[in-house]
């Protein structure tokens, strides 16, 4: 009989839908006594070059030949930076797991498309790779999405919730010893992309949106949108923010500062509804978003739970560390996508291995 290692070093990568770049975390997990402990040995955040950017944000709307074009040569950037971070901090790591970038995210429809050809990087490393981590929950029924829970409930289990605040807002939680999880909302998604219009990357500490006033009719209409009164589980993608939010905001016609503030409070709200106000309760918050003071702090206008921030290469790189350890489960034959949060008929073991 086999015996499974007890230690993996493993190269996670992920790629959110804000476009920030690509993060790149060299992390280590070893199961002593039967519980997972991990360590982000070395991690950064890669910027696309400006052209890749554009691409990524309009592949959408291209043809299948240039989709799938894309998908082998963004497969290959993946690669090559990949092995630019292992040879610049002399790393050994054992495999590599790619979240890969998402395109196309319909459940409803069966759909799922994250690119970032997995046998490129393999080819460009010359490295075991496991991705395309969604694409069986979803032919299972699923939604496909959130993954990052059964990471939260093996490595983040000291909290009561796990909020991450990156392109989306999405939450996970045990009820009744099963994990829940869901989409709460839209964030850095529309955040940056308002700031992005005044020439910023994003709005540094939520400054533009502190000065801004907040619009009452913009944000009852974003807070009375469908989505937000159906069950869980339930997943967002980019399609639904082009159809949903941005005709609310580009047609309202207010200052961009306004329209930061009021996103940023619909945000906020959103949260609050989505936890128990209770101030015995720790939430975990990670991502781009925790570092934006203002959303934090109306965040905590809004519950009496506690907003717990952690070290900043754990708010920066919780997803790429996530994903590795998604990778790990699926070496070892064991589940790593739960029906409870995705819906899906079954629990299964994700991703597939070059």
């Amino acid at each position: 009989m086999n015996t499974l290692p007890e230690k993996y070093n493993v190269i996670g990568l992920m790629s959110g839908t804000s476009l920030d770049g690509l993060d790149i975390a060299f992390c280590s997990f070893e199961f002593p006594e039967k519980k997972w402990q991990y360590h982000i040995v070395q991690a950064e955040t890669v910027p696309y070059p400006e052209a890749w950017n554009s691409r990524l944000e309009n592949l959408e709307n291209s043809s299948a030949f240039e989709f799938v074009k894309t998908d082998i040569e963004y497969g290959h950037l993946l690669g090559k930076l990949t092995r630019d971070f292992i040879q610049k901090h002399q790393l050994h790591p054992d495999f590599i797991a790619s979240h890969g970038h998402t395109i196309f995210h319909q459940p409803t429809l069966n759909l799922t498309a994250q690119i970032g050809r997995v046998s490129a990087i393999a080819a460009e490393t010359r490295l075991t790779v496991v991705g395309d981590f969604r694409s069986l929950d979803v032919a299972l029924g699923g939604q496909g999405a959130p993954l990052v829970p059964i990471g939260d409930r093996l490595l983040f289990s000291d909290y009561n919730y796990c909020l991450n605040l990156g392109g989306f807002a999405n939450i996970s939680f045990e009820q009744d010893e099963n994990r829940l999880a869901f989409d709460i909302c839209p964030a850095n998604i529309v955040l940056n992309k308002l700031a992005g219009k005044t020439g910023k990357s994003f709005d540094q500490d939520g400054k533009m949106a502190r000065e801004g006033k907040i619009i009452p009719v913009v944000l009852e209409q974003l807070n009375a949108l469908p989505y937000y009164h159906q069950p869980a589980p339930k997943s967002l993608g980019k399609e639904w923010v082009l159809n949903h939010i941005w005709p609310l905001l580009n047609d309202s016609g207010h200052e961009l500062r306004d329209l930061l503030s009021t996103f940023t409070e619909h945000i906020a709200m959103q949260v609050s509804l989505a936890v128990n106000s209770n101030p015995e309760y720790k939430m975990l918050t990670t991502g781009g978003g925790a570092f934006n003071t203002h959303l934090i702090e109306r965040i905590c206008h809004h519950t009496k739970t506690n907003i717990m921030l952690p070290d900043p290469d754990t708010i920066n790189f919780k997803e790429a560390l996530v994903f590795a350890f998604l990778g790990v489960l699926r070496l070892r034959n064991e589940t790593n996508c739960l029906k409870s949060v995705t819906g899906a008929s079954s629990d299964s073991i994700g991703g597939t291995i070059s």
